[in-house]
């Protein structure tokens, strides 16, 4: 059986459509209307029934997806431990990383990184979502997370801390904003969605302040109405911008933490084991990150 036929079964399993398939694959609609064709035939049995525009497994391709799950798996796995031998400084790493950090820090971490190790390609993917390290759809993830994924290894890099930001103009003219019993003055910007049950939103939310008309469910959008003079912003110090002052940390919030990770039979890469070691080097001397006089006044 040829493997290639496989895959292509195992993506139109995955996107339940050919032509998503074709998009995941890098093939064209026809060639994967034959590679499934030629699949069937070969096991001399239907492995889809089309249900409204979507293709549903078989009884007989329920049982081939488990049999083609298992020789990926076997595939990734031998790609993996090889790769892991590679000691050389050179190649390419695939980075994942959240907007926030994509945007402001990380740009200068890479290119002092790309200095100390020119062999070495950096590909930065900006993402907020878990990515599938088990596949090499990236081989080092910074994320934010109280605890890691277990399958997953590598370092805390970082706690960063909550915090109430305004805009400059906003406080020109709006009472003092020294502290959290501060708040009742002020309309707090509103999360929406799955912030709501931010630990963090949850306890500011308890106190009952006076909320904003408009509610967010992204902490980025948020940020940008503060800005514009929507009220204030709770906002973990890595959404800080320069048009929001910060007025004081909000100690009741739970830190954020800042892991670098990456999948455990990757972890000897020697390329790989250096990007990691030096994020977490300039996480951890960058004055970015620590918080100056000014923004410890009226704490």
């Amino acid at each position: 059986m040829d493997w290639n036929l496989v895959k292509v079964f195992l993506a139109v399993c995955e996107t339940g459509s050919q032509v998503r398939a074709a998009k995941l694959t890098g093939l064209s609609h026809a060639t994967v209307f034959r590679h499934i064709a030629l699949l069937e035939g070969q096991m001399g049995t239907r492995l889809f029934d089309r249900v409204k525009g979507r293709f549903v497994l078989t009884d007989a391709g329920n049982e081939m997806r488990e049999i083609g799950l298992g020789i990926a798996r076997s595939f990734e796995a031998i790609d993996r431990r090889v790769n892991g031998r590679d000691g050389n400084a050179e190649g390419i790493v695939r980075l994942t990383a959240p907007r926030s950090f994509a945007d402001t820090v990380l740009p200068r971490y890479l290119m002092n990184f790309s200095e100390a190790h020119p062999n070495v390609r950096v590909e930065l993917l900006v993402s907020n979502q878990e990515m599938n390290m088990s596949d090499r759809g990236a081989d080092v993830a910074l994320r934010v997370a109280h605890n890691p994924p277990d399958h997953l290894w590598g370092r805390r890099v970082l706690d960063i801390d909550w915090a109430v930001y305004a805009a400059p103009s906003y406080l020109d003219t709006a009472a003092r904003l020294d502290g959290p019993p501060d708040l009742s003055n002020h309309k707090l910007a509103a999360p929406a969605g799955q912030l709501l049950r931010h630990p963090a939103f949850r306890d500011v939310l308890n106190s009952d302040p006076p909320v904003t008309a408009i509610s967010c469910d992204d902490l980025t959008a948020m940020a940008r109405l503060a800005a514009e003079g929507c009220g204030v912003a709770l906002l973990p110090d890595d959404l800080r911008r320069s048009d929001l002052k910060r007025c004081f940390t909000y100690h009741t919030a739970p830190a954020n933490t800042l892991w670098v990770l990456t999948h455990p039979d990757l972890r000897g890469i020697h390329r790989i084991s250096l990007l990691m070691g030096f994020l977490a080097k300039e996480f951890a001397r960058d004055p970015y990150w620590r918080r100056t006089a000014e923004n410890l006044s009226g704490e």
